[in-house]
């Protein structure tokens, strides 16, 4: 081992603690990147091998009705790999002992034989026979739920016949990772599954013998899905065909895809943060250790140590440091990245398998990144050493210019005592290493404040989707449009105390070359129970009687506003295509929502006035009768409780929530920490003899501390509303990068987030200078004094 590896072993000795404290930090970002690329590597690699295993289809549709003889011609277009026709309908289960209705999407399935494509994995049970009508395999997540396994028993009503099934199985499926119940907002396993019944059976109950109402296709390797899904919707309008859809929009993949592009900008965000106050804090304890170095360095460059050595040792230091950290951050970033995408697997989506084996590409991309910002850090700290010329480096530095300072003849200064004096003279000398350290402090504060304001922003999401936006308790959803006079038939059910008619027409809003699929959703001109809220009026608006009320982020996708006029191609009835107006726009955080007067939709379809929603206000004390009574009605496709969704909800966020608020929680108080106990630490190697000779001059253990505590705590305060400051901005940013089609989150922070994010700053920076206390309470006083200037 050379001399100067011998010097670089001691210094890390001696400067252990900062060592670790600068390693954290840098271990936080590589944590962060770790986790969120290996979370992110694994939910898709997860996915695809799903996929893949389980044949999940390439192109889906659905008709009214088709015959299955056109199976054989579909099969026939260029281009298709397989094809797969099925009968699919919802249905109003009933489990003993839950007393809220229960939608199910009742799928059919080969009977003895798993079907060509979106094919089920077998948890548990057996196939469904062909000489028993009333078996049926049900999704997982729904059996864990009500605790229902192969052999028990449950009822539904089919086609306005109540029937009794009997469970032979239980199953996960590629189609339904992400289970969703018609116009749910989150998966409620409890009130909504799947249910996989033999195909004859089905398409008997249901009068579809010979029929199909669902298709999948997939796809031969490097086939485009257009020019296929062209030739199948026409084949499938005359039947009723709604527009083929590819995989990307089939609504369960959906949400994996975008869950996974959450993670990629996760990943391009924070990690970006911890890795500059890493280089930040680099250069701060580089800097500090050359300048106290200064002699020994000349003394080294004499004794013949070229430039280039002198160099390479202090970048040795950093890359050392970076090894610290980059070691905590690969085992904590693969501990956190385990459990993350656990987290995804069993509580978000279902998965039957999960592979999570990062690749190195997260670890390595971690490592570079983070050398790459501790030595851009640490470059002018040591271009710096390598200029120094022998002589001059060991002549000691010039001393501080001592000048009366702006407070000196105050009225302030002479209320202060002599240890804050010192205090605060320090600050003066030294604006820009005091700039730093209250920087470091504002990164941590921001951190947190980013950290917590996500039940901020949650809580207003909530209010203005739940609260402001829907005054109903219950939506119910029918299998068929009806005449709109069958509203007063819901108000005459017990329990019900007002009711309110609404539809969604399926649509593709066209404006050049942008089309986006989505839906109108037609109200009454006085509806009450579903008004449009918007967030930046807080108001509501009112129903126009012609044309459209967009959504913001909608309006931006097709680059219209107020005034505009777009394409609207209607996907049922007549599929007309029509010029519509959009007469408002409005601000709403979930989904993309459309609203236009009911009466004026029925106009524009050149319908009969026709309902497919119904909205209900429920009289809580009859709230049983009414579900009883609900669960004899053969028309009911979807069921939504308002309070149930509410609750759903916060259980779904809530789980991720903590998880991610912990973890910033803990990683910002390491930041605070490190950069409180670097900046003391630092101020007391450089100011040992001051602080000694002031302890021989008569000074306490406590001034001495107090002088310099004091300062780095003046630092803190000072720090504490930039941090708040920085935490806006940083909560605004994340709110700027999660901004998708199916929701965004809103800039929110209570006046709680920030004096909560103060008060755990506070207390990690105290942790940190009770470390430096006890350095100070044992200083020893006769070694420190003997040290040349």
């Amino acid at each position: 081992m050379t001399a100067l590896n011998h010097k670089l072993f001691r210094d890390l000795w001696r400067m252990r603690g900062q060592v670790l404290a600068v390693g954290m930090v840098i271990a936080s970002g590589v944590a962060t990147l770790v986790m969120s690329v290996s979370t992110q590597e694994a939910l898709t690699e997860t996915s695809q091998a799903y996929y893949e295993r389980y044949r999940f289809g390439d192109i889906f549709a659905t008709v009214t009705r088709a015959p299955e003889t056109l199976t054989s011609r579909i099969a026939e277009l260029p281009g298709v790999q397989a094809v797969q026709t099925r009968v699919s309908r919802f249905a109003m289960i009933d489990v003993e002992g839950f007393t809220e209705p229960i939608i199910g999407q009742l799928t059919s399935v080969p009977e003895n034989r798993q079907p060509e494509l979106n094919q089920l994995v077998l948890r548990s049970g057996r196939w469904v026979s062909l000489s028993d009508h009333d078996e049926v395999i049900i999704n997982e997540p729904f059996a864990d739920k009500h605790g229902l396994v192969p052999g028990d028993y449950l009822s539904a009503i089919m086609n306005g016949k109540k029937r009794q099934l009997k469970i032979v199985g239980v199953a996960l499926s590629p189609e339904f990772i992400y289970t969703m119940a018609p116009g749910a907002l989150l998966p409620d396993d409890k009130r909504f599954g799947i249910f996989w019944m033999g195909r004859e059976a089905l398409a008997a109950a249901y009068d579809l013998d010979g029929a199909f109402n669902s298709i999948s296709l997939s796809l031969l390797r490097g086939v485009q899905p257009e020019p296929v899904m062209q030739r199948l919707d026409t084949m499938l309008e005359r039947f009723g065909g709604v527009s083929s859809i590819t995989r990307d929009d089939q609504i369960s993949n959906w949400f994996v895809m975008n869950e996974i592009e959450q993670l990629k900008t996760m990943s391009a965000i924070l990690p970006t943060i911890f890795l500059s106050v890493a280089a930040f804090l680099t250069n701060m304890v580089l800097a500090r250790l050359i300048a106290t170095e200064r002699e020994e360095i000349g003394l080294l460059k004499a004794f013949g140590y070229s430039s280039l050595h002198i160099g390479w040792q202090y970048t040795k230091f950093v890359l050392v440091l970076c090894l610290v950290g980059i070691s905590l951050g690969w085992v904590l970033g693969g501990l956190l990245g385990r459990y993350n995408t656990e987290l995804y697997a069993e509580h978000l989506f279902k998965f039957p398998l999960l592979i999570y084996q990062p690749s190195l590409h997260a670890f390595v991309i971690g490592s570079a990144v983070s050398i790459f910002a501790a030595l851009l850090g640490a470059l002018a700290a040591v271009r710096k050493a390598v200029m120094l010329p022998p002589a001059e480096a060991m002549i000691p530095p010039a001393p501080p210019i001592y000048r009366r300072g702006m407070l000196t003849d105050t009225a302030v200064s002479r209320w202060l005592d002599q240890p804050t004096r010192i205090a605060l003279r320090q600050i003066g000398r030294w604006p820009l290493r005091s700039m730093f350290t209250g920087i470091g402090v504002a990164f941590s504060v921001g951190l947190l404040v980013m950290a917590l304001q996500w039940e901020d922003s949650i809580d207003h999401l909530a209010d203005n989707y739940f609260v402001n936006s829907q005054k109903q308790d219950i939506s119910v959803g029918l299998t068929e449009k009806e005449a709109l006079r069958s509203i007063h038939d819901f108000k005459r059910i017990p329990g019900v105390l007002d009711a309110e008619p609404s539809r969604i027409v399926s649509a593709d809003f066209r404006v050049g070359t942008i089309v986006h699929r989505g839906g109108i959703t037609a109200i009454q001109a006085d509806s009450r129970l579903q008004p449009i809220y918007d967030d930046n009026s807080h108001s509501v608006l009112p129903v126009p009687p012609e044309g459209l009320v967009m959504a913001t982020r909608l309006a931006q996708k097709l680059n219209v506003n107020a005034g505009d006029v777009i394409w609207v191609e209607v996907l049922e009835g007549r599929r007309p295509t029509l010029q519509v107006p959009i007469v408002k726009v409005f601000e709403t955080y979930i989904g993309m929502p459309v609203f236009m007067d009911l009466n004026a939709m029925n106009r524009l379809l050149k319908e009969s006035p026709r309902l497919e929603y119904a909205n209900l206000l429920i009289d809580e004390g009859k709230q049983s009768e009414f579900f009883s009574y609900l669960k004899e009605m053969p028309t009911v496709s979807s069921v939504m409780v308002r309070q149930t969704a509410i609750d759903t909800f916060y259980e779904t966020v809530a789980q991720t929530m903590l998880f991610f608020t912990t973890i910033f929680t803990g990683l910002a108080a390491a930041l605070a920490f490190g950069v409180v106990y670097n900046s003391t630490r630092i101020a007391l190697s450089e100011r040992g003899r001051e602080l000694a000779t002031l302890r021989v001059l008569g000074f306490t253990r406590g001034e001495i501390s107090y002088i310099l505590l004091g300062e780095v705590s003046l630092l803190i305060i000072l720090g504490l509303p930039v941090g708040c400051a920085a935490g806006w901005l940083l909560s605004w940013l994340i709110a700027s990068n999660f901004d998708t089609e199916l929701f965004r989150i809103p800039l929110a922070i209570r006046a709680s987030t920030y004096g909560s994010s103060m008060l755990l700053i506070l207390a990690s920076a105290a942790v940190s200078a009770a470390l430096v206390r006890r350095r100070v309470d044992k200083l020893d006083l006769i070694r420190v004094l003997k040290t040349r200037e």
